[in-house]
C-alpha cells in the first residue's frame, strides 16, 4: 500500500482477473475496532462527494474505511459491468483488504451506496464462508424507479449476516414502507434506519446545507453505533 500525504487516503492496488483497480484506505487511527468497505453507486465513483464525505467522516469516528472503483469506473466507462464482474471485483477487494488491515481481520463489514450495496449483498449471499461480519446498505435499490414489481430482494435471506439498511423516505428505488416487510423477515435480525424526507441519496427536498449536513452526520452516527453494537 502506497504511503499517503497527511489527511489523504492511502492507495491500495487490487489485482483482478483482468487488470486491477484502486482502493482508497481511510485509516481510523491506531487499533481501529473494525473495517468497512463501501462501494460506489452506478453513476459515480469512489471520489464522488458523497463517497468521500462518508469515508472521511466514518474514519474520523475511528473506523478504517475503504472505498474502491468497480472496473468500468476505473477504466473510465459509463455502463456498469455485468454482475459476475462486479461481484468478482468486490471479492478481490475483500481479500486485499483483509491481507492489508488488521482491523479487517478483526471485524470486516461491507456494503455501499445503491448498486454498490446490492453487489455486496449478492457476493455475501453467494458465499456463506465469505469473512464478512455484516453489511451496511445506503439506499438499497429494491426496484428500478417506477417499476415496483421488478424486485431485487430474492437473494437477501441467503446473506445470513447482520444488515443495516439506511433508506430515504422518498427513495424512488424503494420506500421504507416497501422495504420494511423484507427487512422484518431477515435472519439474523436486520435494522432499517429511515432518513425522513430523504431521497435515494438522502437529499432533502429543500436546499439547506446545515440540515443536509445534520442528516449525513446522523446516518454516520447510526452506522458507527450499529457496527460497534455487534455481539
Amino acid at each position: 500500500m502506497k504511503k499517503s500525504a497527511t489527511d489523504t487516503p492511502a492507495e491500495l492496488k487490487v489485482p483482478l482477473e483482468t487488470g486491477a483497480t484502486t482502493a482508497l484506505v481511510y485509516r481510523g487511527g491506531h487499533a481501529a475496532p473494525a473495517a468497512l468497505v463501501l462501494a460506489h453507486g452506478a453513476g459515480a465513483g469512489q471520489r464522488s462527494g458523497f463517497m468521500v464525505e462518508f469515508a472521511r467522516a466514518l474514519s474520523a469516528r475511528g473506523l478504517d474505511l475503504i472505498t474502491f472503483n468497480f472496473p468500468y469506473t476505473e477504466q473510465g466507462r459509463r455502463i456498469p459491468d455485468r454482475a459476475p464482474v462486479l461481484e468478482g471485483c468486490y471479492r478481490a477487494v475483500i481479500e486485499a483488504v483483509r491481507a492489508e488491515l488488521e482491523s479487517a481481520r478483526r471485524a470486516l463489514y461491507i456494503g455501499g451506496k445503491s448498486m454498490g450495496g446490492r453487489i455486496a449483498t449478492q457476493a455475501a449471499a453467494a458465499d456463506p464462508a465469505l469473512p464478512v461480519a455484516g453489511l451496511v446498505l445506503l439506499g438499497y435499490p429494491l426496484h428500478p424507479p417506477g417499476k415496483p414489481t421488478e424486485r431485487r430482494d430474492k437473494h437477501l435471506p441467503s446473506v445470513g449476516r447482520r444488515m443495516l439498511f439506511v433508506q430515504g423516505s422518498r427513495d424512488a428505488f424503494g420506500t421504507p414502507t416497501e422495504l420494511s416487510p423484507v427487512v422484518d423477515a431477515l435472519q439474523p435480525a436486520a435494522t432499517l434506519h429511515v432518513v425522513q424526507h430523504g431521497d435515494h441519496s438522502f437529499k432533502l427536498p429543500r436546499k439547506d446545507p446545515a440540515a443536509q449536513s445534520a442528516v449525513h452526520a446522523e446516518v454516520q452516527r447510526v452506522i458507527e453505533a450499529w457496527i460497534l453494537s455487534a455481539p
